[in-house]
């Protein structure tokens, strides 16, 4: 049982370290609005999500003010849109006409951001698959609220090459079509490998198809509270470390485990998982990198910084783990270059390159994320990174994805501006060889051997 007591002891790291609960995310399911014409499946699914999301943002607003646990974000995740819009959407812009009706439904319910305007295509595409991920760049220039997803390999699967290819030159094309807006659109797309079908947090998040037809799914975050336990233990041994991050990813975890269940009473919905992922923020005090400095790094991307993380990731989820039995999503630490002020300084001072980001990638909770890259860099080395990237979570039987923002009219050097959660970056370079003819081969890389389990 979770009771007032531990409430108040959440009230110091509330006021004084930042903690927050990032996200509820209220998954919804719209197989029940298939159908074969378009303007019928936009009216089933406006009016699926405007009646199962109606009280989400009072309740957690209601929730904030009486225990004193601040809730940034109200968010929905929706069944992935391929498997939806099937029936009706037989072009792109079909499926720009459902984007467009889940940005005034999330509009219209108070949320900022809804995910799963999605595809599934680990092994291989279908046409409708197809027309999804190439109505990907209208879709979110043409929407404010919306977020996408595609995740093209799995352990089990292997890697799909050509959903790879293609995803390159999407990102390439969100980014000329919301060029405007720093190539903003980027921002909301993720490219995935085992994604998970129970994922909180943005611009990741959908509901899978094995889930309940609504559900109730928190997201809680708190760098500043890990930071300030371990500065009460500085140049303890690693067993004092260790012991530390666990028990102070328990305090946390708790105060989402309480958020979930009232969230999940009050919406009559049922409670689905607490995600206790370490996502920063650009504010002072909220930085996975100051954590790993807090360790001993002089900066994140010395020697030294993935075993760092790999160990602050481990013991974040044993905490998490032991003070809820529904602990899921992603869980660990995050590591957003534009959203984590520590990291953007390790940018700066040249300690930090995208290719330490990716050694760090295999140990830390997803993978490339909210990176800005030079504008004029190749569709096929966008595709490389990312199967680089899907190659580490496929033999590593993790999630990683790739979020990479080429911002069209900047080079290394410039900063680009996104504002409020999505801070700022500094452009990195990109290994300039190419591998355009390895993109190129399509086809499929096969699944690894320890995949056969069954």
């Amino acid at each position: 049982m979770i009771n007032r007591l531990e409430v108040n002891e959440t009230n110091k790291m509330i006021e004084q370290e930042m903690l927050d609960v990032r996200t509820i995310t209220m998954g919804i399911s719209l197989l029940d609005c298939c159908d074969s014409d378009l303007d019928t499946l936009n009216r089933n699914i406006y009016n699926k999500i405007t009646s199962a999301a109606k009280d989400l943002v009072s309740t957690g607003r209601d929730i904030e003010l009486e225990y004193g646990i601040p809730i940034v974000n109200k968010r929905i995740s929706v069944t992935p849109v391929a498997l939806v819009g099937g029936r009706a959407c037989k072009s792109p812009e079909d499926f720009v006409t459902i984007a467009k009706t889940l940005d005034k439904a999330a509009k219209d319910m108070g949320v900022n951001f809804l995910g799963g305007y999605s595809a599934l295509v680990s092994k291989g595409m279908t046409p409708v698959d197809e027309n999804l991920i190439r109505s990907i760049p209208q879709a979110l220039s043409s929407t404010e609220r919306v977020c996408s997803s595609v995740n093209i390999g799995s352990t089990k699967t292997g890697i799909n090459m050509d959903a790879v290819k293609l995803m390159g030159e999407i990102v390439k094309e969100t980014a000329e079509a919301t060029k405007d807006d720093s190539s903003l659109g980027c921002a909301k797309l993720v490219v995935f490998c085992n994604a998970p079908d129970d994922n909180p947090f943005m611009a990741g998040a959908f509901h899978g198809v094995t889930e309940g037809d609504v559900v109730i799914n928190v997201g809680v975050s708190g760098p500043g509270v890990v930071k300030r336990a371990l500065e009460k233990v500085r140049g303890e041994n690693f067993e004092v470390l260790c012991e530390t991050i666990k028990k102070t990813a328990f305090k946390v975890t708790r105060a989402g485990q309480l958020v979930a269940q009232e969230a999940s009473g009050r919406l009559g919905v049922p409670f689905g998982i607490v995600d206790l992922s370490l996502a920063p923020t650009p504010s002072v005090g909220d930085s996975v990198a100051e954590i790993l400095e807090e360790m001993g790094l002089e900066s994140v991307g010395a020697p030294g910084t993935t075993a760092a993380l790999a160990l602050l990731n481990d013991q974040v989820k044993k905490g998490g783990v032991m003070a809820s039995s529904f602990v899921g999503g992603l869980s660990g630490a995050f590591i957003p270059v534009s959203e984590d002020q520590g990291m953007i300084d390790a940018v700066n001072r040249g300690a930090l390159t995208l290719e330490k980001l990716e050694a760090m990638t295999c140990v830390c909770s997803v993978g490339l994320d909210m990176i800005a890259i030079p504008g004029n860099t190749p569709a096929s080395t966008i595709s490389g990174i990312i199967a680089d990237e899907a190659a580490i979570g496929m033999i590593n039987q993790k999630t990683t994805a790739v979020r990479l923002i080429p911002v069209i009219g900047k080079d290394v050097g410039d900063t680009v501006e996104f504002g409020g959660l999505l801070g700022h970056a500094p452009v990195q370079p990109v290994n300039r060889f190419s591998c355009t003819e390895f993109i190129n081969r399509g086809g499929r890389i096969p699944a690894p051997i320890h995949s056969f389990k069954n």
